[in-house]
C-alpha cells in the first residue's frame, strides 16, 4: 500500500467516526508497525493527511484529528504529481471560444485571401484594421483616435518599444512599488532606472510622483490603472483626475498598461485625460486566445514617429495574419462574445477563490483574474511558495512585482485563468490547507 492508500484509510476512518476531532494518532514508527509500511511511508502519509487538512501537529505533543469531515477523497493534487497547476500563468480561455474563433479565421484561410494576410506590414497597419483596433480598445465613452493607433507583435512588445521611445539609459521611469515583473526585465534591459512610487487603496499616489520628479526628473511612469497586476486595484475617478492633473502640469509622459482593462471595460482610461502625454498599451491575446498575439500602443501624434521608429529597430512590428484575424473578429462580434464570456468566467473563478480563501486576508475585485494574498504568520513568501510547489503548485512570490528596497511583504498573487475551474478548486484547497498549518506542522509530519 502506497502512502495514499494509507492517508485514504485514516480519512475513511474519521470520516466514519472511528477517528474523532482531537485524537491523537500513534506516533509514526508505532503507525508505521500497525499498517505493515516502511518509516518513510507513514511519513508522508501524515503529510497528506495534513495537506488534506485532516490533521494537524503540534511539535513535542504529536498530530492530532483535526476535524471529521465529509471531504476526506483524496484530491487530485497528492504528492508527487505527474504535472504542475501552474498559478503563476494567467491566459483566460473559455469553452466557446475555440469555435468563435476558427468561424473569423475561415475566410483567411482561402488562397486569396491568405495570399494577402501573410504580405508584411508595418506598425502603423492598415486603414482597415486601425479603425478595428479603435473599436476593440473603446471602452467607458471612450475611442481612440484610429490615426494614433500602432501595432506591434505582443502587448510586451508594445512596452518594450514605448519605454525604450520615451527613456534613454540612465532614464529614471517612475513605476507603482509593485508592477508587472516584465516591465522589471525590460528596464533592466535597456538600462532604465526604475523610481517606486507609493500607493494606497486607490492605486499609485499623485503625490508620490510629484515628489519623485522634484527630487530627480521622471523621464515617463508606468501605470495600471485599471485591474493592476498583481493587486487587482482599479483607481476610482477621483484619482485618475488627480494624477492627470500632475502629469499636465509637470509634463511627464505616462505609459498606461490596459491589458487587463478589457475585464472592466466601463472604466475609461487615464489616456482620455491626458492624452497629448499617454500612451495606452494593450493586446489581443487576452481577449482572444494566447497563441496568437497583437499588440496595440496608442499614441499622441508628437510621439508617434518616435514610437514607430522604435517598434521598427526592436523587431516587434506586428505579423498581418492576427492583424487580419482581429479585424474580422471585431467586426463579426467575435470579440464582444469571448469579452463578456471572459468577464462571466472570472467572476466564476472569483467565487471559488472566495470559498477557498475567504477566512484568509486577500485582494481582487470580482472581475478580475488575480488573487493577492496577505499570507498568516508564521509564513513567508518564499516558504510558502516552496511548500506549495512540493504540491505541484506554483505561485507567484511578491518579491517578483517589488521595485525598490521598501519591505517586500508576505504575500502571494494566484493567477485563476489558466487551470480548469476543478483544478483550481482543489489546487486552492490544498493552499488554504497549507496556510493553515505552520511550517514547523508540516516539517514534524
Amino acid at each position: 500500500m502506497d502512502y495514499r492508500g494509507v492517508a485514504d484509510a485514516v480519512a475513511k476512518d474519521i470520516e466514519a467516526g472511528r477517528l474523532r476531532a482531537g485524537d491523537r494518532l500513534p506516533p509514526q514508527r508505532e503507525f508505521a508497525r500497525q499498517y505493515g509500511i516502511a518509516n518513510s511511508t507513514a511519513t508522508r502519509a501524515y503529510r497528506e493527511l495534513a495537506r488534506r487538512g485532516l490533521t494537524t501537529g503540534h511539535v513535542g505533543r504529536g498530530t492530532f484529528v483535526r476535524a471529521a469531515t465529509t471531504a476526506a477523497a483524496a484530491p487530485a493534487l497528492s504528492e508527487p504529481v505527474d504535472s504542475r497547476v501552474d498559478l503563476t500563468l494567467n491566459y483566460p480561455v473559455v469553452p466557446e471560444q475555440g469555435g468563435l474563433l476558427a468561424a473569423g479565421l475561415d475566410p483567411l484561410v482561402h488562397p486569396g485571401s491568405l495570399e494577402s494576410a501573410l504580405r508584411p506590414v508595418g506598425p502603423d497597419g492598415t486603414a482597415a484594421t486601425r479603425a478595428a483596433a479603435a473599436e476593440l480598445l473603446a471602452r467607458g465613452g471612450w475611442r481612440p483616435d484610429p490615426a494614433r493607433v500602432l501595432f506591434a507583435g505582443s502587448g510586451r512588445q508594445a512596452i518594450s518599444a514605448v519605454v525604450a521611445a520615451l527613456t534613454r539609459p540612465g532614464a529614471r521611469l517612475g513605476v507603482e512599488e509593485l508592477t508587472y515583473p516584465v516591465l522589471k526585465a525590460i528596464a533592466a534591459r535597456l538600462g532604465v532606472t526604475l523610481v517606486p512610487l507609493a500607493m494606497d487603496e486607490a492605486g499609485v499616489i499623485p503625490e508620490a510622483v510629484e515628489e519623485a520628479h522634484r527630487s530627480g526628473p521622471l523621464h515617463a511612469v508606468y501605470v495600471q490603472p485599471t485591474l493592476h497586476n498583481p493587486l487587482s486595484l482599479t483607481m476610482p475617478d477621483s484619482r485618475l483626475d488627480r494624477l492627470a492633473d500632475v502629469l499636465l502640469k509637470w509634463g511627464i509622459h505616462a505609459i498606461e498598461d490596459a491589458v487587463w482593462a478589457f475585464l472592466r471595460d466601463d472604466r475609461p482610461p487615464l489616456a482620455s485625460r491626458a492624452a497629448e502625454l499617454t500612451v495606452l498599451v494593450d493586446s489581443l491575446s487576452k481577449r482572444a486566445a494566447p497563441g496568437l498575439s497583437l499588440g496595440f500602443a496608442v499614441v499622441p501624434a508628437a510621439l508617434e514617429g518616435a514610437v514607430a521608429a522604435s517598434l521598427r529597430s526592436g523587431s516587434w512590428m506586428p505579423m498581418r495574419f492576427p492583424l487580419e484575424a482581429m479585424a474580422r473578429w471585431q467586426a463579426d462580434g467575435t470579440v464582444r462574445t469571448l469579452v463578456r464570456a471572459k468577464q462571466r468566467e472570472a467572476v466564476a473563478r472569483q467565487e471559488i477563490a472566495q470559498l477557498h480563501l475567504g477566512d484568509f486576508t486577500t485582494r481582487s475585485e470580482p472581475c478580475s483574474y488575480f488573487r493577492w494574498w496577505e499570507l498568516p504568520d508564521p509564513w513567508r513568501a518564499d516558504t510558502f511558495v516552496a511548500a506549495a510547489a512540493r504540491h505541484g503548485i506554483a505561485v507567484t512570490p511578491a518579491a517578483a512585482f517589488s521595485v525598490g528596497r521598501h519591505r517586500v511583504p508576505h504575500a502571494i498573487r494566484l493567477g485563476l485563468a489558466s487551470p480548469s475551474t476543478d483544478t483550481l478548486s482543489r489546487a486552492l484547497a490544498t493552499l488554504a490547507g497549507l496556510a493553515r498549518s505552520t511550517p514547523d506542522e508540516l516539517a514534524d509530519d
